[in-house]
Formats: C-alpha cells, sequence, structure tokens
C-alpha cells in the first residue's frame, strides 16, 4: 500500500474530504459511488463499478429484478429456458 502523505480529520458525522487531486485521479465524480471495504485494520475505498452477479463481467450490464447481468449470461439464462 502506498502512502499519500495526506491526512484528514474525520467530522461529527463521520464523514472525511477526499482532496481533489485523488478524485481527479481515481475518476470520482458529485454522487458516485463508492465501496468501502476492510482488510485487517485497513479501511479502503474503491470506485464502486456495477459487474454481473454470475460471471462479474463490468461490461455490457443489464438490470433484471433488482440484478446486475451482462449480456453474456443473459443469453445463457434465454438458452436454459
Amino acid at each position: 500500500m502506498k502512502s499519500t502523505g495526506i491526512v484528514r480529520k474525520i467530522d461529527e458525522l463521520g464523514r472525511i474530504v477526499l482532496p481533489i487531486e485523488l478524485r481527479r485521479t481515481f475518476d470520482l465524480n458529485v454522487k458516485d459511488s463508492v465501496e468501502i471495504y476492510t482488510d485487517n485494520d485497513s479501511i479502503i475505498l474503491k470506485k464502486f463499478q456495477r459487474s454481473c452477479v454470475f460471471c462479474g463481467n463490468p461490461e455490457f450490464i443489464t438490470e433484471f429484478k433488482g440484478r446486475s447481468v451482462c449480456a453474456e449470461c443473459l443469453e445463457g439464462l434465454k438458452k436454459a429456458d
């Protein structure tokens, strides 16, 4: 893990501000979603990207009954009928 040298305080509501340099580097924009992971004593933030619930593919995603499914798996489901 690489240190950025940036330190921020947590406010009364548990929020922190990500510096504009990091938001630009990681293409984080207003209203983007961020996933939160933990790894032992670390908190990891990652830009959220929808992916297929079956294969994990993030491309050509369709929403079906509240779930993300890629075009290839959707075709496979159609053939399974």
